[in-house]
């Protein structure tokens, strides 16, 4: 056998060969199709994700034929481009024989909030009031609209306390773009004397002072893992450049919605303060990870951006914009960092660090969106916009998302040793005809609390005593009026769903709870053994803290779950029971990475 390379087809001595090379080909029509639509753009690897939103979003779905063009035109294996379009649930790839969705998709939160708030009755309600072959209905993620629960989205349009009536007027209305609220411009933001301190900075600025500064006023990193945000810069600049930075926005843990309160008001406060920490490090770029539940954002950013390089603050093509495609595992820095280089979001192992080796192989700074608010205020106002506050013996300032039996959802900015009687106080109270008994203080992976742990400072390092954390600050609040066993049960199942199915104890682990946590009586003493086994061999947070609702509403909520080998206060397994592992095979549904990992089940919501 040999290459006619004339032809770029096998032939064989006899004369016998393939007419074309081995593989699925690409089409004229459809490479017509890719080159027009990524016109003059790079065909770099790292913008895969970009190039398949731009075919989505034409399309409404990622044809066979379209991916095939995409792998050709960018000297990619077809399967490597399938793996990424087949990870992000944004994204609906089809193949030959598949049929196309629906020209519109209304999406229904099924968050805890939106749980509480008849997200399922509303799911069903659309469902009856649509044709499926127009329409399709589905479940999703948080969409970082806790505080207008329920909510649906009709294309890329949000429909805040959502009822099918107002969600069928948008669908008929053909509102699918979209909302763009008001907020401060640059001209407005300059007018108050914004970015006068970057440009100082920039001129004389001395960065170690700066750090400094940082470190003085007690911030923390505001994405949930809480790292000193005054020791970052430091340990970024000890490795030789080039260096980058990364902006994780990726807010996707349910009930937080922090980020866009603050992007959706005032950008360019957390634009500087973005400059700000791309100066201190001599970052080469800045990339800034959006995630595509906020496309109000996306869009309010893209504008500013440009902006900014108008107006010659930031030099074009510094500030790289980029979007994500609904996955939960990307807020974790390195699994956000793989998806910027155009990959599934599948966390690293570390060491090395992201801040020794991150982007690209480079050092690099990663910071959230809030953390880089609150350090512009810093620079601009000095330490004490944050210090100068305590309470309880702790200092500082906390935006809680604040959601459920509330009488006013929304971000509360309180002192950081606020207490959960605090933040409900100042969200007008329990909604009427409401008693408090339980609260999530910071997403789902911080599971459950009861109503008598009351008077704990909601903060940094307080809660590790009761077996959970602070996080985003993601508080829901729940009454008497609902099952704790069933907001656990939806927090599995979130996780479940969000897994990247990289790590076998987490993928299998969080599937084998929801089926156990769905019987009627819990079998504690099996559950905590697939705890043990998650938060032991998970290598990031996802599996890690997926435990945290299980234990906690067994110990605090026994009577609603029951089950045989209940744990007695405090006792634990001594070690992880393998009849755990036995017990997990054969278990249920396919991971983000499209590969069945057991029999097939049905998929999770």
């Amino acid at each position: 056998m040999a290459l006619d390379e004339s032809k770029g087809v096998w032939k064989s001595g006899r004369g016998r060969g393939r007419a074309t090379p081995k593989g699925r080909q690409y089409h004229d029509d459809a490479l017509a199709e890719v080159r027009r639509l990524l016109g003059a753009r790079p065909r770099r690897r790292d913008l895969l994700i970009e190039f398949l939103h731009l075919l989505q979003d034409a399309h409404g779905h990622l044809s066979a034929a379209h991916l095939r063009a995409l792998a050709f035109e960018m000297d990619l294996a077809m399967a490597e481009v399938w793996e990424v379009a087949t990870f992000y649930d944004h994204f609906d790839p089809r193949r030959e024989d598949e049929a196309v969705p629906p020209a519109l998709t209304i999406r229904v939160c099924d968050s805890l909030s939106c749980e509480l708030a008849g997200a399922e009755a509303l799911k069903s309600a659309l469902e009856r009031g649509t044709d499926p072959l127009e329409v399709r209905v589905l479940r999703a993620p948080c969409m970082g609209r806790c505080d207008t629960a329920p909510v649906a989205e009709v294309g890329h349009r949000h429909v805040d306390q959502a009822t099918p009536e107002s969600v069928l007027a948008a669908a008929a209305a053909g509102e699918t773009h979209a909302v763009i609220p008001d907020y401060e411009t640059l001209d407005a933001y300059r007018a108050g004397g914004g970015y006068e301190r970057l440009a100082a900075l920039r001129a004389s600025g001395d960065w170690e002072a700066v750090q400094e500064q940082v470190a003085a006023s007690g911030l923390r990193g505001l994405g949930g893992a809480g790292f000193p945000s005054g020791k970052k810069w430091g340990f970024v600049r000890t490795n030789p450049g080039p260096r980058l930075m990364a902006v994780n926005g990726d807010e996707g843990e349910p009930g937080t919605f922090k980020d866009r309160h603050y992007l959706e008001r005032r950008p360019h406060l957390f634009l500087e303060g973005m400059l700000v920490a791309a100066w201190a490090v001599e970052a080469e770029r800045v990339y800034l990870y959006m995630r595509d539940e906020y496309p109000a954002v996306l869009e309010i950013l893209a504008t500013e951006i440009a902006a900014l390089e108008a107006a010659g603050i930031a030099v074009p093509g510094f500030v790289e914009l980029r979007r994500g495609a609904g996955a939960y595992i990307c807020g974790e820095e390195s699994a956000m960092i793989e998806s910027i280089e155009g990959k599934r979001g599948l966390p690293r192992h570390r060491p090395p660090y992201v801040a020794q080796v991150g982007l690209f192989g480079r050092p690099t700074l990663v910071h959230n969106v809030e953390t880089l608010h609150w350090i512009a205020r810093v620079v601009r106002e000095g330490p004490e916009v944050l210090s100068a506050h305590e309470r309880n013996g702790r200092k500082g300032l906390r935006s809680y998302s604040v959601s459920g039996r509330v009488r006013e959802p929304g971000v509360h900015v309180l002192p950081a040793g606020s207490t959960i009687r605090d933040v409900i106080e100042a969200a007008g109270g329990m909604a009427e005809g409401h008693a408090f008994k339980a609260y999530q203080p910071g997403g789902p992976s911080s599971g459950l609390l009861p109503a008598t742990l009351d008077d704990v400072p909601l903060d940094f390092d307080t809660l590790q005593p009761h077996g959970t954390f602070i996080g985003s600050a993601a508080v829901v609040v729940l009454s008497d009026q609902d099952s704790a066993r069933d907001a656990a049960l939806n927090m599995l199942r979130f996780f479940e769903s969000e897994s990247c199915g990289q790590c076998t104890p987490c993928r299998v682990g969080c599937e084998k709870a929801v089926k156990l946590m769905e019987a009627p009586a819990w079998d504690t003493a099996l559950l905590e053994d697939v705890c043990e086994a998650m938060a032991d061999a998970s290598i990031c947070g996802l599996g890690q803290a997926a435990p945290n609702p299980i234990r906690l509403v067994a110990k605090h909520f026994p009577e609603e779950v029951g089950g045989a080998g209940a744990l007695a206060e405090g006792e634990t397994p001594a070690t992880a029971n393998y009849a755990t592992a036995q017990a997990a095979e054969g278990g249920g549904r396919r991971s983000r990475a499209g590969l069945a990992m057991a029999p097939p089940a049905e998929d999770a919501p």
